[in-house]
């Protein structure tokens, strides 16, 4: 089953924004291969603008001249991604990728390039035209690159199909698809006709849908046509937005399952917002330790996917020591059914039921601003707990669950009936 677990894996956005270079992916997809690989992450995903020869930060330059092929496909910027040159594309990269024994991964926008349209360029593979099936009133609101499809146009199938039948001839193992997942109800039809041409394209493409939040009456649909999609808009190193994930958890956490998860979105630890000179902190993550802890356990417990936005050569200890917690990463795979038990406002408690049968994980989250000690009452377990092991600390205990939390920390401990 394609997406069975979670995704794993790096994502070029938080550090890069639209400006990511392929000496940079190149960079990061070694990193991964010699010191995460092993610990499960393995897709390496360019995110927005590849097709940008300009782009040099988060901000997006409307009306811009992009590069794309005579059936209005955008291709990579050569200068950008100088093994791109001579139409080869992103295979050359994707080769180098594989070649590490890891995947490879590109952002997309819905709809066609508007140039496109106004060029009046060919479909392949059909007797229309751009203009024929693009839909001039179907704008992103944040980005000018593209124009929406007409779905009830033939011409519209015929160029999701001719996209990813170049996608998997270049050797990509997953789409981001942007501009789709909060655009219910007019977007339905073409997560659709996305969702056909990735599946019948003849290579196994995880397929997900930003940005959110995707509506939650839609999950039944998202689960059919998606193998993940966002639960939330851009998700940066604020407190203020991890505090507000507990409760897009609660509410999505009964939709995760193989083959399609809710995405809480990209883990901004490490070294971020590389593309900025003289940035604030060096743009290192504004997180704090015991807040970064918090985001890797509500991510792990609810099963969303884990893309890390750092810019991976300039992890620290404490960084890799975050990403390479085995039993932690563990909880992806390992669990189901995972719910919390209950959030005060101050602290908050998930249980998740281990898939051998033999325990449960449980987790505690001090979600105020003081230290506090969070005791979990034995009533929450479906059985009694013999023994525990907390996994951020790795300290064995038979005598309950009970943590002194610092502000914003969390303690996860794994639990053998």
């Amino acid at each position: 089953m394609l997406a069975q677990y979670p995704p794993m894996g790096w994502n070029s956005w938080d550090c890069y924004g639209a400006a990511v270079t392929e000496a940079q992916v190149r960079q990061n997809a070694l990193y991964m291969a010699g010191h995460l690989k092993e610990y499960g992450w393995e897709y390496v995903v360019v995110d927005i603008q590849w097709y940008q020869p300009t782009a040099d930060s988060h901000e997006y330059e409307p009306f811009s001249d992009e590069c794309m092929d005579e059936y209005g496909r955008f291709l990579p910027a050569v200068n950008r991604f100088p093994s791109a040159a001579g139409g080869a594309g992103f295979a050359p990269l994707a080769e180098y990728i594989h070649s590490l024994g890891l995947k490879f991964g590109i952002h997309i926008m819905r709809g066609m390039p508007r140039m496109a349209a106004h060029r009046r360029l060919p479909i392949l593979g059909s007797p229309f035209r751009c203009n024929e099936a693009a839909n001039p009133n179907s704008i992103c609101a944040w980005n000018p690159d593209m124009y929406g499809l007409k779905c009830d146009h033939p011409g519209a199938k015929a160029y999701y199909d001719s996209i990813f039948r170049l996608y998997a001839d270049w050797g990509v193992d997953f789409v981001k698809c942007d501009d789709i997942a909060r655009e219910y109800p007019h977007c339905r039809r073409e997560i659709e006709l996305i969702s056909d041409a990735c599946r019948q394209c003849g290579r196994d493409i995880v397929l997900s849908l930003s940005p959110g939040p995707a509506p939650l009456e839609q999950a039944e649909h998202l689960k059919q046509y998606a193998n993940m999609w966002r639960i939330t808009d851009d998700f940066w190193d604020e407190w203020r937005l991890l505090h507000g994930m507990f409760e897009r958890a609660e509410k999505w956490c009964v939709h995760a399952g193989p083959g399609h998860w809710p995405d809480a979105d990209m883990l901004p630890v490490g070294a971020l917002r590389q593309c900025y000179e003289n940035h604030p902190a060096g743009g290192w993550t504004h997180f704090t330790q015991p807040e970064q802890r918090t985001l890797l356990t509500l991510w792990c417990m609810l099963r969303s996917p884990l893309m890390v936005g750092a810019e991976l050569t300039k992890n620290d200890d404490f960084t890799l020591s975050l990403l390479t917690n085995r039993e932690v990463l563990a909880i992806e795979r390992n669990s189901w059914c995972a719910h919390p038990v209950y959030n005060s406002g101050e602290e908050c408690v998930w249980i998740a039921p281990r898939k051998d049968g033999a325990g449960c994980y449980v987790a505690a989250f001090n979600l105020s601003d003081k230290t506090r000690r969070i005791t979990v009452d034995p009533k929450c377990l479906e059985r009694d707990c013999a023994e525990a092991t907390e996994l951020w600390t790795s300290k064995n205990t038979r005598r309950g669950l009970s943590a002194r939390l610092a502000p914003h920390d969390a303690a996860v401990w794994k639990c053998e009936f």
